[in-house]
Parts: C-alpha cells; sequence; structure tokens
C-alpha cells in the first residue's frame, strides 16, 4: 500500500494527514524522473519502470557490500560470502526488485558505512543524510560518524586529536543526517501550526517538540511503547521471529565476547590489567571493528520489537549488513543453522515477491 501513498505524494503533494508518515526522497525522485522523461521528449510511462533502471545503474549495494565487508575481514572469500549472502534477502521484492525506497536506502547506508571505515567524514555524512531522505531511520546512522570521530579516538586513548575544530566538525557532520527529518517536521509545522488557521491540530502544541511524524505514527499506525504487543499480532512476531532472532544471536554472540575485544580496540584496558598482548579473537566475527554495527543493529532490533510494527523487520534488518555477516557465520561455523536460515530466505523471499505483486495488482 505504501507504494500508492508515494505515487500520490509525488503527483499531489502532501494532502492527506497520514501522508506525513512518507518522507520526500522516493516522491522527490520520481517528480525529477517524470520532468526528465517530459524534456526529452518520451512522454509518459512506468515510474516503476524508471526507478528500476535507476536502481539497476546506481544502487549496487551488493558490491559496496562486498567492499564493506572486505574492510572489516580483510578475506575475500569472507566478502564474497557475505555478498553472495545478501541475494538471499528475506525482502527480496524492497531491497533488489521493487520501486520502493528499500533500495535506495540500502545503497546510500552501505555507502556512508563504507566512508565511516574509510574515514571519510563528510563523504559518509552525505550518504547517510541522502538515505534519511528515504527512510527516517537513516538518522541513526548519525552515530557511526559520532563513534569514528568521538568515541574511537577516546577508547583508543587519541585523546590529542579531539581538538576544537575537530569536535566542531564532528557535530555538524553528525547533525546533517537529522536534516531532511527536521526538515519534513519542520514544513508540516509551518503549514498546520500558524497561529493564524482556523484549527490547530493537537499535536501542534501538546509536545515540547511538535513532530507531525511522530503524531501520524502514533495515531494511523499506533506506533508506540508495547501497543503492538496484543493477541491479534502474535501472527505478525510469529513472522518476523526468524530475522529477529537471526540479529539478536549475533549480537549476543559479539558482545558476549566483548571482554577479549575491547583490549583490541582500548591499549589503556591492557595496559591495567598488564597485558602485553590482547587476548586471541578466535573468529573473524570478532572483529573489533565491528563493535558500531552490532550497537546499531541491537538498537534497531529493539525499537523494531518493542516499538513498531515488528513485520517490518523483515524489510529493514535485511537493510543492515549485519544480516549477511551473521548469515556468513552460521554458514562457516554452525553449517546446519546456516543452511536452515537460507533455506527459509529462500522460501519467505520468494512467497514475499509473490504477496507484493498481488498487493500491486
Amino acid at each position: 500500500w505504501d507504494a500508492f501513498h508515494f505515487t500520490h505524494i509525488a503527483r499531489e503533494g502532501y494532502v492527506y494527514e497520514h501522508e506525513w508518515a512518507f518522507f520526500n526522497g522516493l516522491p522527490l525522485l520520481m517528480r525529477i524522473l517524470d520532468h526528465l522523461q517530459a524534456l526529452a521528449g518520451l512522454g509518459s510511462s512506468s515510474w516503476g519502470t524508471l526507478l528500476r533502471a535507476v536502481m539497476a545503474v546506481v544502487c549496487n549495494s551488493t558490491h559496496v557490500l562486498y567492499d564493506l565487508s572486505l574492510h572489516h575481514f580483510r578475506s575475500p572469500s569472507l566478502a564474497f560470502l557475505s555478498a553472495a549472502l545478501s541475494v538471499f534477502s528475506s525482502s527480496p521484492a524492497a531491497l533488489k526488485l521493487a520501486s520502493y525506497n528499500e533500495p535506495f536506502f540500502t545503497y546510500f547506508s552501505y555507502r556512508g558505512m563504507l566512508a565511516c571505515a574509510r574515514s571519510k567524514w563528510a563523504a559518509a555524512s552525505i550518504c547517510f543524510t541522502l538515505a534519511s531522505m528515504f527512510r527516517s531511520n537513516g538518522t541513526f546512522s548519525s552515530g557511526f560518524i559520532l563513534w569514528g570521530m568521538l568515541v574511537a579516538p577516546l577508547l583508543t586513548g587519541q585523546r590529542n586529536e579531539l581538538t576544537p575544530r575537530h569536535l566542531l566538525k564532528c557535530v555538524l557532520l553528525t547533525a546533517l543526517p537529522l536534516v531532511p527529518f527536521i526538515h519534513h517536521n519542520t514544513i508540516a509545522y509551518l503549514r498546520f501550526c500558524k497561529p493564524s488557521a482556523t484549527r490547530i491540530p493537537d499535536w501542534c502544541t501538546s509536545n515540547m517538540i511538535p513532530s507531525i511524524y511522530s503524531h501520524v505514527q502514533s495515531k494511523y499506525w499506533n506506533v508506540g511503547f508495547l501497543r503492538y504487543w496484543t493477541v491479534s499480532n502474535i501472527p505478525n512476531f510469529i513472522l518476523a521471529f526468524p530475522a529477529l532472532l537471526h540479529v539478536f544471536a549475533f549480537c549476543w554472540f559479539y558482545l558476549s565476547n566483548l571482554p577479549a575485544i575491547l583490549p583490541h580496540i582500548a591499549p589503556w584496558i591492557r595496559t591495567k590489567n598488564n597485558d602485553v598482548h590482547p587476548p586471541q579473537l578466535d573468529s573473524p566475527f570478532l572483529s573489533p571493528s565491528l563493535l558500531p554495527h552490532v550497537l546499531h543493529a541491537l538498537a534497531l532490533a529493539l525499537i523494531l520489537t518493542f516499538n513498531a510494527h515488528v513485520q517490518i523487520s523483515l524489510r529493514l534488518l535485511p537493510s543492515l549488513p549485519i544480516t549477511y555477516w551473521a548469515a556468513a557465520r552460521l554458514m562457516l561455523d554452525l553449517p546446519k543453522w546456516g543452511k536452515a536460515w537460507v533455506t527459509w530466505s529462500i522460501l519467505w523471499g520468494a512467497l514475499s515477491c509473490v504477496l507484493w505483486a498481488v498487493e500491486c495488482v
């Protein structure tokens, strides 16, 4: 159903209150493509066809995932396995095939993460800002910049890098991905909350920081802490369970080994413990550089479990690199579970494509 909302916003703008739950990235792209068609004299054709063409040419998230995996694991075979497993997504319609938010969001998120891994902070901020134009949870990606520019130097004892200029740059680059969310809510506030308006909506005055996005999510989608935990939603929790369990299990595996990982990140811990050499890590999936990814995935999985429509885990979690790193670990360390994950992904992925097609008919 979201596709119909995006199409209406692209053609008419934000007409109905509930449409403010959708960000303007995809409708804006649709309008740009429409103007380009007119300039080229191609007439009117399907937006879906054009968007898929753009995705095929520009948004090659699989290749970016390979580069990102190669950076963290230093192993071409592991990077290839992770990228190959991303083909078996639990949401191929949304991530690979459909004219939808997720392909663009995933591509720009991966690009931003890769830029962070290479310490290209300005490029990362721009990529995360573009991702945030398509999905609100893109704002959480700012954490990767904050981690790399502030937390990592503190942990590694490189406090001399934290000059006022560096801190100012960190604040600005971390704040930039928040701009689409702030802009979205500001435009709505200026439209609906004018003192001269005949009727001012409750959301304009009910909160310290008015947000039409939060209001619409709560009013029309019943989003809120534990609101989705009802008997009628048990089937949705069952559907989302494999994807959530997959991410939670990897996070537990990683964080349970944190005492062995931290000395590789923070040399002062080794000094405190009188350890000349940090303990040997017995798995490439315990790479210290994965820690911000694990924290990001854990935070998103908890939000999806307790504060959102849990079934959207099937679309959002496949946009995380950690989903495929966890699958690669299962394939190598726990082959039975790895095969089970691939089997489930193929079966559910095929079913989701059918359901997507039926919904759009």
